[in-house]
């Protein structure tokens, strides 16, 4: 039973962050619904951010360009991410180190050029 009780703190906390956790998410609904008013009227649906409608479909879809390019960035993005542990750690992972990022960093350029080339790049 003793071996039991060093676990008793992380259940006191848990049982705190859930407490909190729940009551930022719901108790906010709680008191809008009890003092608010939910009488919808069309200047309540008007819009609001612009100040006019829009011009299309606000579910339309997205080239497929966008997430080329969306993708793209996340990927040499990572790779920047990768770069400065790579860097500060430079001199304990010496020659092998230095090789693999080497041959991390030709694959990211044989991505890039063959992106390039298949006009993932391209914006019209």
């Amino acid at each position: 039973m003793s071996y039991l009780a060093g676990y008793l703190p992380i259940l006191i906390f848990m049982v705190i962050a859930v407490g909190l956790s729940s009551a930022f998410v719901f108790l906010p609904i709680g008191v809008s619904h009890l003092t608010g008013t939910h009488n919808p009227d069309p200047e309540k649906l008007s819009e609001y951010e612009c100040g006019f409608p829009a011009f299309e479909d606000p579910r339309s879809q997205f080239d497929v360009r966008f997430y080329l390019v969306a993708i793209l960035f996340i990927i040499f993005d990572l790779e920047a991410a990768f770069l400065f542990p790579w860097a500060v750690s430079l001199k304990q992972t010496q020659w092998a180190g230095w090789s693999t990022m080497m041959l991390f960093l030709f694959e990211l350029v044989i991505g890039f050029i063959y992106a390039w080339k298949k006009g993932a790049l391209d914006w019209e």
